[in-house]
């Protein structure tokens, strides 16, 4: 795919996107979903996420079945709406913010926040209901493209293609039974166009940074879905924008030393895991354990970008890789009974791994956590 966007639409874009966050829920949304095309230089990293098999299944209320769900269906005896407003809170832990939706299961906000992403223009790529797990396929966010007379011209005459940020969104979403009701957590990644060399004749996607501020907007925007007012939901957001900056946490003696009870730290760690791409094929949260595994094809190019091929750990001193089959880790959380956790990682039987991988790894997941 070339980039179709030229110099002046994406001088255009990044002026309205710098606007754009001056105000919580102001931000100029207008996605459109942009499934890869079957070409050698589609959108193909990262590679889309596996259905975790993690423990706390979700059971659907009653009457409720997989086809109701892909249909769009309310949960039966349930309202699709939270009405008791009150308890819808955002919290914020550094950089990552995600909502306490109280007295309500998992199940029964599933039917409004399928709806919800698919209101806004995006196309569920997977989702499992029972575990709480979905995931939207790549899309563009149409309002960063200038609205003059060309592209409707374009538009017209269905070639509105041509117009193109050079940027795709995609979002995976979990949901968290709790006592005291739904943790929702949302997480973003995004990749961007860019000349493959200096000839400008091709070009490749790679990832960009994720963006915090997003999910906070997304995450304000599913709260007024949910009934909230939008004044009561931009104070929401404010109040997390105020927050002052949270310390780095230290990494000693092979350790990332987490500022956080076992609790909040388990739900940090897990939306760390999210963002940075790694797959968690198991959890047991009475042990402190996350199993987890690079995204299929993650180990296939060291140019994807993904976590582990960052860290290129199985690279070789003569440079040629060295690449394992299906690795596998524990990420695990001791609690120090002091108000601190640290978090550990281990491989998929417990074994300490190579101090230099342990401390390329702990930083990277130590940036994640601010």
């Amino acid at each position: 795919m070339k980039r179709s966007a030229s110099v002046a639409i994406l001088l255009a874009s990044g002026v309205l996107a710098a606007c754009s966050t001056q105000q919580p829920l102001s931000k100029p949304l207008d996605y459109k979903s942009d499934a890869p095309k079957t070409t050698a230089n589609s959108l193909e990293v990262p590679p889309d996420l596996t259905a975790p098999q993690v423990q706390n299944k979700y059971n659907l209320p009653g009457g409720v079945t997989a086809a109701n769900v892909d249909a769009g269906e309310p949960a039966v005896g349930s309202p699709v709406a939270v009405n008791q407003l009150d308890n819808i809170k955002m919290e914020r832990a550094g950089t990552q913010r995600w909502l306490l939706v109280g007295n309500k299961k998992a199940a029964e906000l599933w039917p409004v926040l399928k709806a919800f992403w698919q209101e806004n223009g995006f196309v569920i790529k997977t989702e499992d209901p029972g575990l709480g797990i979905m995931e939207t396929d790549w899309a563009e966010n149409r309002a960063k493209l200038p609205n003059d007379g060309l592209r409707k011209l374009l538009e017209t005459v269905g070639l509105g293609s041509v117009y193109s940020t050079g940027e795709r969104d995609k979002f995976r979403i979990r949901l968290e039974n709790t006592p005291q009701g739904t943790e929702v957590y949302f997480s973003h990644r995004g990749m961007e166009e860019v000349y493959a060399d200096n000839s400008k004749t091709n070009t490749v996607w790679q990832p960009r940074a994720t963006d915090p501020n997003l999910e906070a907007e997304l995450l304000g925007r599913f709260m007024m879905r949910l009934g909230m007012n939008e004044e009561k939901a931009r104070d929401q957001v404010k109040q997390t924008l105020a927050k002052p900056a949270k310390p780095q946490d230290p990494i000693v003696d092979g350790q990332l030393q987490l500022s956080d009870g076992f609790d909040r730290a388990w739900r940090r760690v897990g939306l760390a895991l999210d963002r940075v791409g790694l797959v968690v094929t198991d959890r047991d949260r009475s042990q402190g354990l996350y199993y987890v595994k690079p995204a299929k094809g993650d180990t296939d190019k060291e140019e994807s970008g993904g976590f582990w091929s960052n860290l290129a750990f199985w690279k070789s001193k003569d440079g040629q890789g060295v690449k394992p089959t299906e690795p596998e880790y524990r990420i695990k959380l001791v609690e120090q009974g002091n108000g601190t956790t640290a978090l550990q990682i281990q491989d998929k039987q417990g074994k300490p791994l190579s101090d230099a991988f342990v401390k390329a790894a702990l930083g990277k997941l130590q940036t994640e956590l601010q």
